[in-house]
């Protein structure tokens, strides 16, 4: 009671930390009761914590003793499993050396402990207070069409990829896919005559032991951020249809190499298949992906699921810095 009384008198400060390929934006909202009185966003030419983000988040922890600072978990390995029993979930991932939180009683996300132990260990100096899978960025954006439809949902990220299926608000099949792992596969590829004209290049944290607090994790499930625009949603189809591998034609690709989008779909195309064939899951076919935008895709990418697997494509920007602290707000509110 004493610490709401409190809350009234003060104004609340969202610090939020999205980390992209080259840079890392800071995102900062100073919110009055449900008003945002003043936001700010700030990018630095870096991807770890440097005297001058730590200047600069320490103007607005000063503003407020209610001040909440939040990262977008970029760890390599995370993902999300179609269940939230802890008998099943051995079958998906290396549970014991996870952290993991239950979305619903029919699925979770998880995230290696080492890898959560690092980002603490990068942030000791402001502390962070909620660590955000992008899998549940991704179900909230797109949470009137996962609970009501068959598709494929995808977050895309500076390098990173957030695949997953679900049916009806539960999922299926979901992976984290890393497109700098991916261009290694394709110098595999390139090895062959048939890609001689094509080329790729391609950080690792040497961490001493530093003990976990449970309690400085925080995830959750949360309502609802964003709809789609009106004239998006589409009819499912009721006829079951024979699951079977994509198959991909010939692409033109350009002697610069495989671009950007070109790997999305690579990677897209290969974690569909992946689900029609793996046994471990509850495999269907799929006829459509919802695409959560946040670092400004080119045509091509759309064209390519089109016209090389068939799909209606559905496209839509998201400004993960806003959504993360819109998840953020919420949780704080629950404390």
């Amino acid at each position: 009671m004493i610490t709401k009384f409190l809350e009234a008198l003060y104004t609340k400060v969202f610090i939020n930390i999205i980390i992209g390929n080259l840079q890392t934006t800071i995102y900062v909202e100073v919110c009055s009761k449900k008003e945002v009185e003043q936001s700010i966003r700030k990018s630095f030419d870096t991807t770890v914590m440097n005297s001058k983000m730590y200047e600069f988040i320490q103007t607005y922890v000063k503003e407020s003793p209610f001040f909440y600072i939040s990262i977008l978990d970029k760890s390599r390995h995370q993902g999300a499993i179609p269940t939230c029993t802890v008998s099943e979930m051995k079958k998906f991932c290396d549970i014991n050396s996870s952290e993991y939180r239950c979305f619903s009683k029919d699925w979770a996300y998880y995230t290696s402990e080492y890898d959560l132990t690092a980002i603490k260990l990068e942030y000791r100096n402001i502390g962070i207070d909620f660590i955000f899978s992008p899998f549940v960025i991704l179900t909230n954006f797109f949470k009137d069409k996962i609970d009501n439809s068959l598709s494929m949902f995808v977050l895309i990220e500076d390098n990173y990829l957030s695949f997953t299926v679900f049916e009806n608000s539960r999922l299926l099949y979901a992976k984290y896919l890393d497109m700098d792992n991916h261009k290694d596969d394709d110098n595999l590829m390139i090895d062959s005559p048939a890609y001689d004209d094509l080329s790729f290049e391609m950080e690792g944290i040497d961490l001493e032991e530093v003990s976990l607090e449970d309690d400085s994790m925080v995830f959750d499930d949360f309502a609802n951020i964003e709809e789609l625009d009106e004239g998006d949603t589409i009819d499912e189809f009721s006829e079951e249809q024979e699951v079977k591998p994509i198959v991909v034609k010939d692409v033109d690709v350009s002697h610069d190499g495989f671009n950007e989008d070109y790997q999305r779909f690579s990677l897209i195309q290969s974690s569909l298949n992946t689900f029609y064939k793996d046994s471990k899951y509850d495999s269907k076919f799929i006829e459509i992906i919802y695409i959560a935008d946040g670092v400004g895709v080119s045509p091509d990418l759309k064209n390519y699921l089109e016209e090389e697997m068939f799909l209606s494509v559905y496209v839509r920007k998201i400004d993960l810095a806003i959504s993360l602290c819109d998840l953020a707000k919420a949780e704080a509110n629950e404390i």
